[in-house]
């Protein structure tokens, strides 16, 4: 690439970027320098701002009447560089402050390039993060009834899906095991009356009638079975079995007459009264988040319901598929609005320290360094690199590089880093051309 293409380029930028910014950005240039007339040094020449081939020893203008650039003695002694290590500086996205320029407007040029500043604070930035979680049984409310006899079923009284209460039965199951422990109990029975208590108030049919008891109760007959027993002293054939807990019977797989075997689950049944909701969060959010941390759920079924929560577990892991991070909410849901298996939003809130913070809009981010133009006097940017912390709400925090009541760009920024890249080629230029 020769220096005609690389001027031929420069050249149809600057046009593109509309006669209203570049009068303008010269005017501000002549009233700056009227301002400063020492700034550059002893004045050498005026270069054609469209062609720096062309000079005059005297002010002028060109063909679209734009005023010749003025060029100091101090301009000569900049670091020069070749037309294309100037052209890859100006196309390069990773532009650093070395490699902007100073823009210089009028109050017209910034009012028709659409410039807007504003001034940077001191205050505190709370962030927002929303997340999808899915809605899931609380583990610590769901039994797995099983029975720890062989046996047949002879009744069942429950449904799937239906609704029971803690102490409903839920089936009646004939065991040999079960006649063989009422046996065992009303013989115990009888023989404790036959021998009068010691003196510590206990015998030794007595222990062998509290020893049956004891079998009956570990193979989960219900109290009111074994009281029954003790009245009437006769044998039932079946033994109906009582719910653990309220809630929904939520699986079940057995059927009347069915043979069941010890240990073989029968039913299960969830309590709904408190849920989990377990949801997502990307890595860089991860060092946010806490157990006992509040978080709001809404639904997009229902947007008036809104449910207070808090996280009672971070995962120890990241998915190494999705990048992400799983935590889990507990919510109570007292009226079951919350079903397994639904779909819901989660809000968290993050507040963070006091700091500078500038309107988000004002931070060019080219991905390896941010940069924002700041109003040093009325209608002069200088390009400066900053590091952000928080960005949140249009609102970025600045760790470094601002300070609290500079005013900065927040609007038309990309024309200003145009004109920036133009000014720095253009100046880079006028020191080639004066070493040349």
């Amino acid at each position: 690439m020769n220096s005609k293409i690389i001027f031929a380029v420069i050249a149809a930028i600057i046009l593109f970027s509309g006669a209203a910014w570049r009068i303008g950005y010269h005017q501000g240039v002549k009233k700056h320098e009227s301002a400063h007339p020492s700034a550059g040094g002893k004045l050498l020449f005026y270069r054609n701002p469209m062609n720096p081939a062309i000079t005059s020893p005297t002010p002028a203008k060109d063909e679209m009447g734009m005023d010749y650039i003025p060029v100091y003695e101090d301009d000569a002694k900049k670091q020069v560089k070749s037309y294309e290590e100037q052209a890859e500086d100006f196309f390069r996205d990773d532009a650093t402050p070395s490699r902007l320029g100073v823009v210089t407007m009028t109050e017209q040029g910034i009012r028709l390039s659409g410039v807007k500043v504003a001034e940077a604070v001191n205050e505190k930035i709370q962030r927002s993060i929303r997340t999808v979680g899915i809605v899931l049984p609380d583990e610590t409310l769901v039994h797995r009834v099983q029975i720890k006899t062989a046996g047949w079923v002879e009744k069942i009284f429950i449904s799937s899906g239906q609704h029971i209460k803690k102490g409903s039965p839920i089936l009646a199951v004939y065991s040999p095991e079960f006649l063989s422990a009422q046996e065992e109990f009303i013989k115990a029975m009888e023989l404790a009356s036959r021998y009068p208590e010691e003196k510590d108030g206990e015998n030794f049919g007595q222990t062998l009638r509290n020893s049956a008891k004891r079998r009956l109760e570990l193979l989960d007959v219900p109290p009111y079975f074994v009281r029954e027993l003790e009245r009437n002293k006769k044998l039932q054939r079946a033994v109906t079995l009582l719910s653990p807990s309220d809630g929904f019977v939520t699986a079940k797989d057995i059927f009347t007459g069915q043979e069941v075997r010890q240990g073989l689950e029968l039913f299960t049944v969830t309590d709904l009264s408190v849920v989990w909701v377990n949801a997502d969060l990307y890595e860089y959010e991860a060092k946010s988040v806490y157990p006992g941390q509040e978080g709001i759920l809404t639904t997009a079924f229902d947007p008036s319901l809104r449910l207070a929560g808090k996280i009672d577990y971070v995962y120890p892991y990241v998915d190494s598929e999705s990048r992400t991070l799983k935590v889990r909410f507990s919510f109570s849901n007292k009226d079951l609005l919350l079903k397994p298996g639904m779909y819901v939003d989660v809000n968290l809130k993050f507040d963070y320290p006091e700091g500078v913070v500038i309107p988000d809009s004002a931070v060019m981010d080219s991905g390896i360094r941010k940069i924002v133009f700041v109003e040093k006097t009325e209608g002069r940017f200088e390009p400066r690199e900053v590091k952000t912390g928080v960005r949140s709400d249009g609102k970025a925090q600045i760790l470094s590089g601002i300070s609290a009541h500079e005013r900065v760009a927040v609007k038309a920024n990309f024309l200003l880093d145009s004109e920036s890249r133009l000014r720095a080629v253009i100046e880079a230029a006028m020191a080639s051309g004066v070493k040349q």
